[in-house]
Formats: structure tokens, sequence, C-alpha cells
């Protein structure tokens, strides 16, 4: 019965990732699409666009204990939009007809390399719920608020097994920054294939981390991106690898290599830089490559990840190229689902050419379990 929940979850998450487009402003099943110039407003913004099909809140960070122990943590809160009122499926009550809510959470014990992991779904207004006019989100007893408005500081709590979890309270360190181009981040070369992507590229992290029943009072730093959706993947495209880059100089890197059916990176990947003082400079696909030094084996899906990164670019400081190391903090960081949907989270260290540890990131590695849109159809 466990299995079962787990595919269904796993199969929900990536269902959430496509949808066909019609028109230019709303899908062919009547939802939103984003688009140019997009004003945004705070604190309105940082809750549920009910009128976009998908939208996820999804943080990472790397905490560090009082008593010297290391984590690496994962929180991510979906909405999908059920139904339309015209669809055929709106007054099934047997599941589905109403918003739905996935949520994941992960906690890796760095030195044990025990990675634990949980994913929930839950129908609107059943033990879940996300506010329309701020951030307030809710799946269970796994909750993500903003507590205070104007200094946008946001609690988060992800108990897991009854012996792990955390509790953290979360403070911007830098001004939320939004990527893209025109307040648009596209994804392929269907202009319905883009979100609005909000990002705290630095938040810093204090709380508590349970684990195997230990508690550790700990600090850190996390990243937190808000993408409103209605159409991700564009047609020949396989799956992504992401990853969030924090450097110890106060400067962040995002990057998302779209991956064709071929192996190549779709001309709509980009990586963007952000300043110490929140400017973002994005870069097209051809000034940066991410390169696989190291790969895992699963020995649950059997998927082949290159859980070890090289990232290849231009710093617009200097102007000179740069290389990035990405190496995993464990090499088990994937989330499973059962089937061949499954996908590798992990948090890793960043290493320049010298060798020399520069920061930290997180990286996400999907469609290496199966193609997604093959799975889509």
């Amino acid at each position: 019965m466990k299995k079962t929940i787990s595919i269904i979850l796993t199969l929900f998450f990536f269902l959430l990732m496509k949808a066909n487009a019609q028109t230019a402003d709303k899908t062919s099943d009547g939802f939103a699409l984003p688009q140019a110039g997009k004003v945004f407003s705070f604190p309105r913004d940082h809750g549920s666009h009910d009128d976009f099909k998908i939208e996820w809140w999804y943080i990472t960070g790397h905490l560090f204990g009082d008593d010297g122990r290391r984590f690496g943590f994962q929180a991510t809160f979906f909405r999908s939009a059920g139904a339309p009122a015209n669809s055929t499926n709106a007054n099934n009550p047997d599941f589905g007809a109403d918003k739905l809510f996935l949520a994941h959470m992960a906690l890796l014990d760095v030195k044990s390399g025990k990675f634990v992991h949980e994913q929930r779904l839950n129908r609107d207004g059943w033990d879940a719920f996300s506010a329309t006019n701020g951030l307030n989100i809710r799946n269970g007893n796994w909750s993500l608020r903003m507590t205070d408005t104007n200094r946008e500081t946001i609690d988060l709590r992800g108990p897991l097994d009854g012996e792990t979890g955390f509790q953290l309270s979360l403070q911007p360190r830098k001004p939320l920054v939004v990527f893209g181009k025109n307040s648009v981040s596209r994804k392929a070369a269907d202009p319905t294939a883009s979100s609005y992507y909000l990002t705290f590229p630095r938040l810093q992290a204090d709380g508590t981390v349970k684990f195997n029943s230990e508690t550790s009072h700990v600090h850190g730093e996390a990243w937190m991106d808000h993408e409103i959706s209605s159409s991700q993947l564009g047609t020949g495209e396989v799956g992504w690898d992401w990853c969030c880059l924090q450097f110890k100089d106060g400067r962040e890197i995002m990057a998302y290599r779209m991956r064709r059916k071929d192996g190549s990176q779709d001309d709509f990947s980009t990586l963007a830089w952000v300043s110490t003082n929140g400017v973002v400079t994005q870069l097209p696909s051809a000034e940066f490559k991410m390169q696989t030094q190291r790969t895992w084996s699963s020995p649950l899906t059997g998927a082949n990840y290159p859980i070890s990164m090289k990232v290849q670019t231009r710093d617009p400081q200097s102007g000179l190229p740069v290389n990035f190391l990405l190496e995993p903090l464990a090499e088990n960081q994937e989330i499973t689902g059962g089937g061949n949907l499954a996908y590798w989270e992990g948090a890793c260290r960043i290493r320049d050419d010298a060798g020399k540890e520069i920061g930290s990131a997180y990286l996400e590695l999907t469609g290496y379990a199966g193609n997604l849109n093959k799975s889509l159809r």
C-alpha cells in the first residue's frame, strides 16, 4: 500500500510539469499563462495564484549544528488546480476535482550519509490549503508561513517520521529577485512553456533539526524559489538539470539546463548571476555549460544521475571564464516513488579550479528515471 501511494505521489509531481497550450494568454483548458511586463505586488504575490494550473514554493539549504553536525534539507509545496468548471471531470466526487496539494520533505545527515524523505498528496480543504493574500501554505502538519510581512520572516515546519524533521525561521539577507526577461522565465521555444520565477537567493536559517530523535540547534543559509506556471516542458524536452549556488563572497548563481531527447541543451536554458546587492545578470544558453564529472546509479530505480557537475560560464564582475565543481555531500539523495518516475535533489559543496571550497549548492536532476514527456503521454 505504501509503495502504491508513493508511486501515485511521484506520478502526480511530474504530471504537473506539462499542460497543453492553445492561446497566448491561456491554456486550452482555460488556465492563465505568464504575461510580459507583470508588476508584482507583495505580500499578495508570495501567496497562491489559483488562475494558474501549477505553482510551487521550493526551499533548499545547508544547516550547521552547534554540536558540529551538518545537514542538507529540502521542503517543497506544490499546488495544482483541479478540473475546470466546464470539464467533464469537474463533478467527479471520487478524486481530483478540487485543488490538489503535493509536498516533499527531505533531510540529509552529512556525517552518516543517511537521507530521509517523505511525500504527501492532499485535497484542498481536507488537510491542505494555500492562501491567496500572502504566504501561508499547509499540507498536514507541514507548513510554510510568512509571519512578518515587513521583515519578510518565514516560518517553515517539516516533521518527518516522528524521529526526524526540522523547524526553521528564515530571514532574507538580500532582496527577492525575478528571473527571466520582462518578468517571464522561458523554458522552451513555445512561449507558453514559461513561468513567473520569484526567488529569495539567500535566506538566513535558524532553528532546530531532529534526526534519529537527537535534536540539534542549527544555523545556515537557504534558497527559496516560487514559480507560477501552467506549462513547463516544451516539445522534444525530456527533463532538466537545475542548480542554485551560494558563494562565500555573497553572490549566487541559478542555472537550468533543459535537456532534449538527443541529450543536447535546449536554447532556452539559462544561467543567472545575482550580485551582492541583488542585481541579476542573465546569460543565454550559449554562455554556460553543465558538464558531468561523475555519475551515480540508483539501486532502487536504475537511473544513472550526473551527481557531480562542472558549471562553466563567465563572471560578469571580471568578464573572465570561470569553472565551478558541484560535489555531492552524499550520493544517494534520490526522491523515489516507484516505477520509472523519480528525481535526484542533492546538497553539494562548490569547489574552484584549485580545489578550494568556495560555497554551497543544491542540484536537481529530473528525467533520468524515464523521459518525462514520454511518461506524460
